[in-house]
């Protein structure tokens, strides 16, 4: 995509629109000198040097990438105006992209009747998510499994909430027979199960928990946040299905379209099965909410001020990479061969050992050393820490923190003379990690054999 010529043509559309308006004089106070300004941008773009090269297979760390030009396109034609998609009267055009996006999340997931809107970021979607369950039941608990993502305990914390981790099972899914002890108490009242972890990547049995729920009255809310767009995956190439058709019997979930949505920073999005639950966001304001009789997104959001830019970003990408199998599909599959093709490569290096297969585009794995868990972890950091710094061929990874006892459960082999340890963790998430992968194999491998 020719990003440069989409910029421009989002200019001059903007042009075009703000001059049927008139002219006017733009005030003295914001003019600036133009040679200051294109030096002051080029200072930004040095100090910008300053990052990670995030677009570039070569980075294969954290969950990082830059967004599709195409939502480049769509945020900037919409910043331009400034939409504040809390009210209609404050972008009314990017409140009905909105509406239509979220009908589209809500269709990938199986969602029939829903409520649901944009937010900043996953965490204030599951939030927004714990925030309804509390008030539908007030007084008890919720649960969420020992490896879901950290911000739900501080988040219960934060509502009030008692917060239960559940244990997991010897590949870092919730245990859904301690899960059943759990319920027998009968002091909770949802439980959050993940759909993709953000460590490794594992994908709670959604469909065995549900029904669980189900018996004890108990609501399930999905954080999907990390790998909720893999739906459109489940079923093909080995990716069970089954838990993934359990999302549309849930009751709220959760995705960030910022993650695997091709979308900048922030976007995330809430959906709740039941629109009833629009009742616990009533709430009254005295200068809003009268160019319309609609419901305005700022009537059903914990959040005031949001960018309509991000409605229109997402809504003018997912019309040309639409929710499908071959849609965004395709881009999704892509880091998930590449994660499988690693891992097969990885268990048959004598440097690298494979420490859990990937399910979904997370690969995790550690050098070779003696059996002890503190030389794993030495040269776990080592090898990263080397990639990294390397001025000539740089690779960027991430580590993983693991306990003892779950390092133990994968290679019982290994002695534990520490508590913790540290293995490599790299997200493929950039489809074009599948064709350099040999490239990033070699290169780590190498790495990983200068112990």
């Amino acid at each position: 995509m020719d990003l440069r010529s989409a910029l421009t043509r989002v200019l001059d559309n903007h042009e075009r629109w703000t001059s049927r308006f008139g002219e006017y004089q733009v005030a003295e106070a914001l003019r600036v000198d133009q040679a200051k300004l294109e030096s002051i941008v080029d200072e930004l773009a040095e100090r910008l040097e300053d990052n990670y090269p995030f677009f570039h297979p070569r980075y294969a760390g954290q969950m990082l990438k830059p967004p599709h030009p195409a939502a480049v396109a769509g945020y900037l034609a919409a910043m331009l105006v400034n939409p504040n998609n809390h009210a209609l009267d404050g972008g009314p055009a990017t409140a009905r992209m909105e509406r239509e996006v979220v009908a589209e999340l809500a269709t990938m997931f199986g969602f029939g009747t829903h409520l649901g809107h944009l937010t900043s970021s996953g965490t204030i979607a599951n939030l927004e998510a714990l925030y309804v369950a509390r008030e539908i039941h007030p007084g008890r608990g919720v649960a969420f499994s020992a490896e879901s993502h950290y911000t739900h305990a501080r988040m219960c914390g934060l509502l009030g909430v008692e917060g239960n981790a559940v244990p997991v099972d010897a590949a870092g899914r919730m245990d859904v027979g301690a899960l059943r002890e759990l319920l027998g108490r009968g002091t909770i009242g949802t439980v959050v199960v993940t759909a993709g972890t953000t460590g490794l990547g594992v994908v709670d049995p959604i469909h065995d928990v549900l029904a669980l729920c189900r018996e004890h009255g108990v609501r399930v809310h999905v954080d999907a946040a990390y790998g909720g767009f893999f739906t459109l995956l489940a079923g093909t190439d080995g990716l069970d299905a089954a838990p993934w058709k359990a999302i549309a019997g849930c009751d709220s979930v959760v995705v960030d379209p910022h993650k695997h949505g091709l979308q900048p920073y922030g976007c995330g999005a809430v959906l709740f099965a039941d629109p009833a639950v629009g009742r616990f966001y009533r709430h009254d304001s005295p200068y809003t909410y009268f160019t319309s009789d609609e419901l305005h997104l700022g009537e059903i959001s914990l959040e005031c001020s949001r960018p309509g830019a991000a409605a229109a970003a997402l809504w003018l990408t997912l019309r040309l990479f639409p929710l499908t199998t071959d849609g965004l599909g395709a881009v999704l599959a892509a880091g998930r061969r590449a994660a499988a093709s690693w891992a097969e490569m990885i268990e048959a290096s004598e440097d690298l050992r494979l420490y859990q297969r990937p399910e979904l585009d997370i690969v995790s794995y550690f050098p070779v050393t003696d059996q002890r868990l503190s030389a794993v972890d030495a040269a776990s950091a080592r090898v990263m820490q080397e990639g990294m710094t390397d001025p000539d061929d740089p690779v960027f990874l991430s580590v993983l923190s693991t306990t003892a006892a779950g390092f133990g459960r994968r290679h019982p082999a290994y002695t534990e003379d520490v508590g913790r340890v540290r293995v490599l963790r790299s997200v493929l998430m950039k489809p074009e990690s599948e064709d350099y992968l040999g490239t990033l194999h070699r290169r780590v491998e190498k790495l990983a054999a200068r112990e």
